[in-house]
């Protein structure tokens, strides 16, 4: 058992090993440039200025809400995706995992197009209920949920295929119902999945920029979320913009870390 373990961790070839430098190497540079300018001295207060700790406090919010709709949501699909087949399934996949290759600001359009006011879905909230979801924090959660929810589908669609059916199958076969082997067995087994596409999922939410601008608006308090606040700052204040962008990689970066080991490296 240890010998493919050792030739697991070999050093690998010259070959594959450049690149992988260099590819490393660019993603570390830009946040070597956010460390090299910021403006150090003014951190302090920085971090106590109201539309800071708002926009901030808003993100944090937001992003969680997203998460555990996207858990309530997407986990019922990525079942569905792994475990059926149906008539235009590999097109429902497509639709699923569109959002991960498409402009935010397109998001942002389609759902105005489908929950904004005159939206064929958004009329008739406003005719029924009178409800008006556009610029509001409602519709930062819909904005990040449209971009985060494939993330976890991904992630558990995975989990889902790659896990040992046998023992469900043995549930079965011991006269446990469908949804006591999905509670008891599969959920358990894919956990790993689901924490990893949650936390990938929190923090895609937490950086979501053009498709909430596009349909939330940047209103502070109600849904200037802080990467609408890091851009809004960036236009007067570039010192201000740097501060604000390494308090966003601070949380997602301790966020990643504190939880990879635990979940999201068992994947």
């Amino acid at each position: 058992m240890t010998q493919p373990s050792q030739q697991h961790y070999r050093r690998p070839p010259w070959v594959l090993l450049l690149p992988a430098v260099i590819g490393i190497a660019y993603l570390f540079l830009p946040l070597i440039g956010l460390l090299i300018k910021a403006p150090w001295s003014t951190l302090g207060a920085r971090l106590t200025e109201p539309g800071a700790l708002t926009a901030l406090r808003l993100s944090l919010i937001t992003a969680t809400i997203t998460t555990a709709v996207c858990l309530l949501v997407g986990v019922p699909v990525a079942f569905v995706l792994a475990r059926t087949r149906f008539p235009g399934q590999r097109l429902v996949r497509a639709l699923v995992t569109l959002p991960l290759v498409l402009p935010p600001v397109v998001g942002g359009v389609a759902l105005f197009t489908a929950f904004g006011r005159r939206g064929f879905v958004g009329v008739l909230l406003d005719r029924w209920f009178g409800i008006q979801l556009p610029f509001t924090t409602a519709a930062v959660v819909m904005s990040q949920t449209f971009v985060a929810l494939p993330f976890l589908v991904i992630a558990v669609e995975g989990a889902l295929r790659g896990m040992d059916t046998r023992f469900e199958e043995a549930a079965a076969t011991l006269g446990a119902s469908r949804w006591t082997a999905f509670r008891r067995i599969t959920l358990p087994l894919v956990g790993p999945g689901v924490a990893a596409g949650s936390v990938l999922c929190w923090a895609r939410a937490l950086g979501e920029f053009g498709a909430t601008i596009t349909f939330a608006g940047n209103f502070p308090g109600t849904t200037q979320t802080m990467p609408l606040q890091v851009y809004l700052t960036l236009q007067n204040d570039p010192d201000g913009a740097i501060l604000l962008s390494l308090i966003l990689v601070a949380v997602c970066i301790t966020v990643l870390v504190s939880l990879r080991g635990r979940w999201i490296g068992a994947v």
